[in-house]
């Protein structure tokens, strides 16, 4: 129960890290509202959480929508009273060349991964403030600390989450309202999928982490539970890395 008492908004939670983070964050204690677009998923999640006696709700949630984000705090401060944990989950990734990538997708990418976590940091922090401090978490990769070919926009969008998250967790600190960065490596999501069928690039990838293993959706969830946790009251403006030893290289 690390979470007992705690009220947790999470974007792009109908599957993946988020439905992980949705399902762990139940079984701590926490009152959960799964934000997503992907509305059928979503309300699933939910209903499994709640099927095993945890406390969840579903909101639909364009994390690029303003309106979508404040609707989303207000339903967690009016079903569960008030809004302690922001996982800036939601995201999107695609493989193109730096000259081969359009303005249209690049600013897409950028809206979803970037703008949608500014506008979900933006919308909170009020609640967070009446509830007297509070935790952001937002997903980066270690995309956002070293680069790679073929994939500028992504690495672009996630170095920008990082230095975004230092800022915001400067600006709040005396208020009580924390925030950090989590950058996953390779992990076995929906997301990367099709990627990871390549097998060349499964090999290349397999080989550059010392541990030997693709991470698993829970691994990243338990990284980001400590965060949500009083355990790490003292952490603001950090990175937790959770990539296999890939980055310490």
């Amino acid at each position: 129960m690390r979470l007992a008492g705690k009220v947790a908004l999470i974007s792009g939670g109908a599957k993946g890290m988020g439905a992980a983070e949705a399902g762990l964050f139940a079984r701590e204690g926490a009152c959960v509202v799964i934000g997503d677009v992907l509305e059928e998923e979503g309300k699933s999640v939910a209903e499994g959480i709640r099927r095993e006696g945890g406390k969840a709700s579903f909101v639909r949630l364009d994390v690029t929508v303003e309106e979508e984000w404040r609707a989303a705090v207000s339903k967690a401060e009016r079903e569960y009273g008030k809004l302690n944990v922001l996982v800036n989950n939601a995201g999107v990734f695609w493989k193109e060349s730096l000259e081969k990538i359009s303005v249209e997708r690049w600013e897409r990418l950028m809206s979803v991964n970037v703008t949608g976590v500014f506008l979900g940091t933006k919308a909170c922090i009020p609640a967070m403030r009446r509830a007297g401090g509070g935790s952001i978490i937002n997903i980066s990769s270690t995309s956002g600390l070293v680069g790679s070919a073929e994939t500028s926009a992504y690495h672009a969008s996630k170095g920008a989450v990082r230095i975004f998250t230092k800022a915001t967790a400067v600006e709040y600190a005396r208020e009580g309202i924390r925030a950090n960065s989590v950058h996953p490596g390779p992990i076995e999501t929906d997301m990367i999928a099709e990627l990871m069928g390549d097998a060349g690039y499964r090999k290349s990838q397999m080989e550059a982490v010392p541990l030997k293993r693709f991470g698993r959706v829970e691994d990243v969830a338990y990284g980001v539970l400590y965060l949500a946790s009083d355990e790490s009251s003292y952490m603001t403006g950090a990175e937790l890395v959770i990539d296999g030893g890939k980055t310490g290289q």
